[in-house]
């Protein structure tokens, strides 16, 4: 067994109390039960997925900070217990030709925290997608993440981290396209039958237009699972939707896979 399971969350800053105050924030409670199912699932390696302004590699000492959303916090990849550990896995997770960095960007840093909050304290590392990555590209470093822990023989679980639409209301920070929920229910539909070819059919360019940051992150899951499961997945992985909404305009979806029977 090479991929084990993974989780889909969404990485708007509110997640994070300190950021939204005393607003009941009801996606960060179902993000919450995604990310300690997956430590739940005790895998091997947790490698964290998001948006980024380039393509890059994040090891054990990479931090993340809301300092920019008026809050003094920043948020370690690693704990300390596990620093050893994740300078190995890291390297292995990386591929050629990108080197490690250590500042987080946003979406890494609220997958950072909710790994913290959710107690994970073993082996993880991190992966940068920029918007101009191809789904092919993007399949492909999913694929990779698969033949690194099939290397080494550990069980892998990936953390996605990826807003939907910014465009679903009037109000929403990009002001309303009437394009953008049905770009995102194709997209949880994609999610919730665990559809490969729907995620990766997701058009770069439209994304981009709807501010869906999350679209690139979805096709490294795509090929991460393409590549464990090359036949009809459907039949031996199960997918839970706990979050589809958008309650400020902008989609944020909550989804676990995992292998049947595990």
């Amino acid at each position: 067994m090479t991929l084990l399971a993974a989780a889909v969350c969404p990485h708007p800053p509110l997640l994070v109390p300190q950021v939204a105050g005393r607003d009941p924030i009801d996606v960060r409670d179902q993000a919450l039960a995604a990310v300690r199912r997956l430590c739940a699932l005790e895998p091997d390696r947790i490698v964290l997925v998001g948006d980024d302004a380039t393509e890059a590699v994040y090891d054990e000492t990479s931090v993340g900070s809301l300092a920019g959303f008026g809050v003094d916090l920043t948020f370690p990849l690693a704990r300390p217990a596990t620093a050893k550990t994740t300078v190995k896995t890291t390297a292995s997770a990386a591929g050629a030709g990108v080197s490690s960095r250590r500042r987080l960007p946003l979406s890494l840093t609220i997958g950072a925290w909710l790994l913290g909050e959710a107690g994970w304290a073993g082996p993880c590392a991190a992966r940068g997608v920029p918007a101009t990555t191809t789904p092919a590209a993007a399949a492909e470093l999913g694929a990779g993440l698969v033949d690194a822990a099939a290397a080494d023989g550990s069980r892998l679980a990936l953390l996605i981290m990826g807003d939907a639409s910014a465009r679903r209301t009037v109000k929403a920070p990009g002001s309303l396209d009437p394009r953008a929920d049905a770009h995102d229910a194709s997209v949880a539909a994609a999610l919730a039958a665990l559809d490969v070819d729907a995620l990766l059919a997701l058009d770069p360019e439209l994304s981009r237009d709807l501010l869906a940051p999350g679209r690139a992150s979805w096709q490294v899951l795509a090929g991460a699972l393409r590549r464990a499961t090359p036949t009809d997945p459907a039949r031996s992985w199960h997918s839970e939707v706990r979050y589809d909404d958008a309650p400020f305009g902008v989609g944020y979806l909550v989804v676990g896979w995992e292998r049947s029977g595990h």
